[in-house]
């Protein structure tokens, strides 16, 4: 019987050895790559929109990997992690993801969710990691003195609706004064982080404005619609985001308001919203800060050699030149670009910190000339970040929907930077007195 049990002992440890060998491993980043963490969602009332950005990254990541080898020589990792646009997922997925690389923490975490960046804010400062808020998140971390890791990259909400409002006003002989315009929004931060700067235009601008939210998810806006039927506003301006996008176009029709009176946030401006709503959504217009289509060269070329080699993201090739997926395809652009100013800095053929990162986004310089030289002209704007200024652009442009796809209808635009600048610089002030930071540039 002793013998027995030993032999028994000996197989069941062997069977432990063989299982352990044939189960997968836990992720963790390869020494020598630069991991890049993904706090990303692509299921829930929102997962299609994150489907096509996610994917759009992932796609310029191994675009770097196969084309040029990585970064000086330095292969390129990342790992998902499904948030579903959960505050306290986002928060779970930064957690596990900063450990996967004791060298990056994750590099650059993307979230696409101001209310997750708003969750991670201090997270991510006291990891030492930056925090890309690429056209959402914190408008008042501009000023990195006092938000040294988060970066609200190219334009902000309050940046982009004053441009809206300067568009508008530029088909009004340049003046709104006596006209009534609706802001309809998604009851979130993402919703209400414009409100200030559309506030301050209103009263510079003497127009008339009214607000009405949108609950979350906002596939429910019967009376929303019956208010701005009754209100007979000269435009609406609308901050939607996923489902909401879609049913507010149906009910715009429904009610008979115009589509060519209703413009969106770069959220709301994408064939994910469009499309399903058929002929309602023709005429719609939408701030964006980059491009749809293939015509962009890096776009057609990820197509050729990604999707050409068998290993594209997007289940849906016909995807791919969207407006989010290149959309996310130019935040992996500037994610990537950081990583090689960092490698300037800090050594050619080197993983960069958090912290190397860091330095690397509040001293970008992405020019029109290396826009090009990347493929990108047109992609997105020149991007000059400095610490106070981390931004970097503050411009968008205007497209419409024209019933099978979006068509640029302006120039770049900036918003009013003398007006909405000194908003979010009173924020940011008030931010560091209840947190007791002293704000000053970090040194480099």
């Amino acid at each position: 019987m002793t013998i027995l049990i030993r032999n028994l002992r000996r197989i069941a440890v062997a069977a432990g050895a063989c299982a352990a060998l044939l189960a997968p491993p836990a992720a963790q980043a390869q020494s020598g790559e630069q991991f890049v963490a993904l706090p990303s969602y692509r299921v829930g009332p929102y997962g299609a929109n994150g489907q096509s950005f996610y994917g759009g990254f992932i796609d310029y990541l191994n675009y770097v990997n196969l084309k040029d080898g990585g970064v000086n020589g330095v292969k390129l990792s990342w790992e998902e992690c499904e948030t579903e646009y959960n505050n306290a997922k986002g928060v779970e997925c930064y957690e596990r993801l900063k450990s996967k690389s004791a060298a990056s923490k994750g590099t650059a975490y993307h979230t696409m969710s101001t209310g997750i960046s708003y969750a991670l804010v201090d997270k991510t400062s006291a990891d030492k990691v930056p925090l890309v808020m690429m056209g959402y998140g914190r408008t008042d971390a501009v000023d990195g003195s006092v938000f040294p890791y988060a970066f609200p990259l190219v334009t902000t909400y309050q940046m982009q609706v004053s441009a809206i409002v300067k568009f508008l006003a530029g088909k009004n002989g340049g003046s709104l004064a006596g006209k009534k315009i609706v802001y309809l929004y998604h009851d979130s931060a993402y919703g209400k982080e414009p409100i200030v700067a559309l506030e301050a235009e209103a009263k510079l601008g003497k127009f008339n404005l009214v607000e009405i939210p949108v609950a979350h998810p906002g596939n429910e806006q019967g009376a929303q619609w019956l208010k701005i039927r009754q209100e007979n506003p000269d435009y609406v301006i609308f901050w939607g985001w996923g489902v909401m996008n879609q049913t507010a176009l149906k009910a715009a029709q429904k009610v008979g308001y115009a589509r060519d009176k209703m413009i969106g946030s770069w959220w709301a401006g994408s064939e994910e919203d469009t499309v399903p709503a058929g002929d309602a959504a023709k005429g719609y217009m939408s701030a964006t800060w980059n491009v749809a289509g293939k015509t962009v060269p890096v776009i057609a070329d990820i197509d050729k050699v990604v999707y050409g080699a068998g290993k594209g993201n997007m289940q849906d090739r016909n995807k791919v030149g969207s407006v989010l997926y290149n959309r996310g395809v130019s935040a992996a652009v500037v994610t990537v670009e950081a990583i090689r100013v960092a490698q300037a800095k800090y050594g050619k053929g080197k993983v960069m910190s958090g912290d190397d990162m860091r330095w690397a986004f509040e001293n970008l310089n992405l020019t029109s000339a290396r826009l090009q030289q990347l493929g990108a002209t047109g992609l997105l704007p020149e991007i000059k970040t400095s610490c106070d200024n981390h931004e970097g652009s503050g411009k968008v442009k205007i497209q419409q929907w024209d019933g099978t796809r979006w068509t640029v209808v302006s120039d770049w635009i900036e918003g009013n930077k003398n007006l909405i600048h000194p908003l979010f610089k009173a924020t940011a002030a008030q931010f560091a007195k209840e947190k007791g930071i002293t704000p000053g540039c970090m040194k480099s």
